[in-house]
């Protein structure tokens, strides 16, 4: 009971300490956005960079007309945890004028850590415990001339495609209020969608900055590991490296995209950040160079994708084989199924207990970690039984491989596992050099953004991400499409699941409901190429301009 009153406490307080520092802003914050603030929001960053670099912008009026649009945004979508407008006045005043972010407000995912400010990413219990040193990215942002202003939501745990908690309540995608804007990092991701924020920062673990992207509409990397900052930040799972989580930006158009990452690759992080390699960014020309190679995963054995995102798929195939290049598909791959379960065993090795320790009695849990937690609660043999029964029974080896192996591990068994993961790292890498394979193309979600509660069914589904995680591979995420009502419905007199995990995500497939949502592509390249795998989407992206297929961006009503 004591435990429920102090999460009450702990909620209360901090949603009215950023009602406050909302209300507390100066005026110039809650008037209207001006034409001159839309003109400057629709700027490329390089754009304002240069303009801040040369004078002819002060870094305040950048940040006014963020802050107006970014409150919007919140208003909107519920997107934002810290508002930091106040102190980023101060920030904004005294920022390096000549750096290679001059004046740009940054956004960032509510695990990133600044001195002074709660970090407590959807945690009640860690209400008040602010950082007591900015971590090294925003170090380096800071030194770059940037301006952090706002953290953004998150789901408690970390360990979902909703971002839902009680300390900040739920976010919501601002293409449809009905769905997710997508998870971890789906806060950061509503923001950028409605153009509250053009430079964000988020982190993935198994699709935290790419589902968001496909979710609501947006443009990210994921870094392999050590390739981007990520020291002295907060998180769920500190420890975790069987499938280590990755910081990596995320924004609103991929010019702005290529602008962010080699502006924080050209400030060395690697002098920040004892984690990342001493990697300065690579000029890549797919131009002149050999023919590219594309290899298409249409499906991952586990969730066929939707009639929405294949279509999607299918358009970015169709416009580059009409340029001429070699498009093939990913025949026999190591089993992306294999790869999941020994993924999810080691991300999960301790049965979700360091993520869910934190969290007081009477305190909601994402729907979907709470169902893992219960799987993992049962005896084994009742799992074993289980998993019999939807093997011999049902005919369901999928949905049973991963019921029979959801049990925490000793240190002998995670050490196996984390062998196996490199055996299997080593057959896709003898694959993809094998037969000449640049990029590989795939969907990033088998469904557009699910609706608000479908982790509870959708938790197991996220495959698609999550393969590239296991494999550590650089892997980019770019809108390509809407849902359309007609062209997207599901025959479901012919559709018939093929196991538990693919019927429990298409219950949540609607193209009406979902009529107007975003859908991208995934584009992977192999361990620490983010540079060609930007490369990549600027073909893909500059293919479909060239076809009259530009994807639109949203465009939020007053």
């Amino acid at each position: 009971m004591f435990s429920f009153l102090a999460h009450r406490r702990a909620c209360a307080a901090k949603q009215r300490e950023r009602e406050e520092r909302i209300r507390a802003l100066p005026p110039q914050y809650h008037a209207p956005v001006s034409a001159a603030d839309r003109e400057l929001l629709a700027r490329p960053a390089s754009e304002v960079v240069a303009g801040v670099q040369a004078g002819k912008l002060e870094p305040l009026t950048v940040l006014r007309a963020y802050g107006k649009q970014a409150l919007k945004a919140h208003a909107a979508t519920n997107c934002l945890t810290e508002v930091l407008i106040a102190s980023a006045e101060g920030w904004a005043a005294s920022c390096n004028t000549q750096g290679p972010l001059a004046g740009m407000p940054i956004s960032m995912k509510d695990t990133v850590a600044l001195e002074g400010e709660d970090a407590c990413i959807g945690y009640s219990a860690w209400v008040g415990r602010p950082a007591k040193r900015d971590a090294a990215i925003v170090r380096l942002l800071k030194d770059a001339g940037a301006v952090p202003f706002v953290k953004t939501n998150v789901p408690i745990t970390l360990l979902s495609f909703e971002s839902a908690n009680d300390v900040f309540g739920r976010t919501t995608n601002p293409h449809n209020k009905d769905y997710s804007p997508g998870g971890s990092t789906g806060g950061e991701a509503a923001l950028l969608a409605y153009g509250g924020s053009r430079l964000g920062i988020g982190t993935d673990v198994a699709g935290s900055v790419r589902a968001p992207a496909h979710f609501s509409g947006i443009y990210t990397i994921k870094a392999s590991s050590h390739r981007f900052l990520r020291s002295g930040n907060s998180t769920s799972m500190p420890g975790q490296e069987g499938i280590p989580a990755v910081y990596s930006p995320m924004t609103g158009t991929l010019e702005d995209l290529e602008m962010f990452w080699k502006a924080i690759v050209s400030m060395k992080p690697w002098e920040y950040d004892h984690s990342c390699l001493p990697l300065p960014w690579r000029e890549v020309d797919l131009v002149s160079g050999k023919p590219i190679r594309w290899a298409v995963l249409w499906d991952d054995g586990v969730v066929t994708p939707s009639p929405a995102c294949e279509r999607a798929l299918e358009m970015v195939v169709s416009e580059l084989t009409a340029r001429g290049h070699e498009v093939v598909k990913l025949s026999e791959p190591p089993s992306p199924y294999e790869g999941f379960k020994i993924g999810a065993q080691l991300l999960m090795a301790e049965a979700g207990k360091v993520s869910t320790k934190p969290i007081r009695w009477g305190e909601s849990n994402d729907p979907g970690v709470r169902q893992a937690r219960l799987a993992f609660a049962l005896p084994r043999f009742v799992k074993r039984l289980y998993a019999w029964y939807l093997r011999h029974v049902k005919g369901d080896e999928v949905y049973a491989g991963i019921v029979e192996n959801a049990s925490e591990k000793t240190v002998e068994e995670y050490l196996g596992l984390v062998a196996e993961r490199e055996g299997y790292r080593a057959r896709w890498f003898e694959k993809l050099k094998d037969e000449a394979i640049d990029f590989v193309l795939t969907v990033p979600n088998a469904l557009p953004a699910t609706p608000h509660g479908g982790m509870k069914g959708g938790f197991k589904g996220c495959g698609y991400t999550f393969l590239w995680n296991i494999l550590d591979y650089s892997a980019g995420v770019l809108p390509v499409t809407h849902v359309d009502k007609e062209l997207d419905a599901l025959d479901v007199k012919s559709f018939k699941p093929r196991n538990a995990i693919e019927r429990d995500m298409y219950k949540m497939y609607d193209a009406t409901k979902m009529h107007g949502l975003p859908v991208g592509v995934q584009v992977i390249g192999k361990r620490l190429e983010e540079e060609k795998v930007l490369e990549g989407m600027k073909i893909i992206e500059g293919a479909l301009k060239e076809a009259g297929k530009a994807y639109t961006l949203l465009e939020p009503t007053e």
